[in-house]
């Protein structure tokens, strides 16, 4: 059996914030949206509109309270071949949460508290 990954699902607090972030920091755009009928969630895909990947932004009503990240050791990496011009992007949005020069990388901050890894295409 082969598998592909299709998506990655994080909940968030406020859909609209969490939208406008992925779009204006990644150029991420939503490619479908599901509400519930009784409106107790909605669930928003986001795309690059090159790959096959997806993020999965979940809104539950009911979720009155920031969500427990844990150790916040999980991530998930993105690759830019305009590497400098998405760190100053970045650097502009105050998003960036802790950089690692010597290996080239740094990572972003969404309204949620996940962080977000930047690569340079190499």
């Amino acid at each position: 059996m082969k598998f592909t990954i299709d998506h990655f699902n994080i909940n968030v607090l406020d859909l609209n914030k969490s939208l406008a972030f992925y779009h204006k920091a990644l150029g991420l755009k939503e490619e479908q949206r599901k509400t519930a009928d009784d409106g107790s969630y909605i669930i928003v895909f986001l795309a690059d509109g090159i790959s096959a990947n997806k993020i999965e932004l979940t809104w539950l009503k009911l979720q009155d309270r920031p969500y427990d990240l844990g150790d916040e050791e999980f991530h998930i990496a993105f690759r830019t071949k305009e590497f400098d011009a998405a760190h100053t992007l970045h650097q502009e949005m105050d998003c960036i949460c802790y950089e690692n020069k010597d290996i080239g990388i740094y990572f972003i901050q969404d309204p949620d508290g996940y962080w977000l890894e930047i690569c340079p295409a190499r």
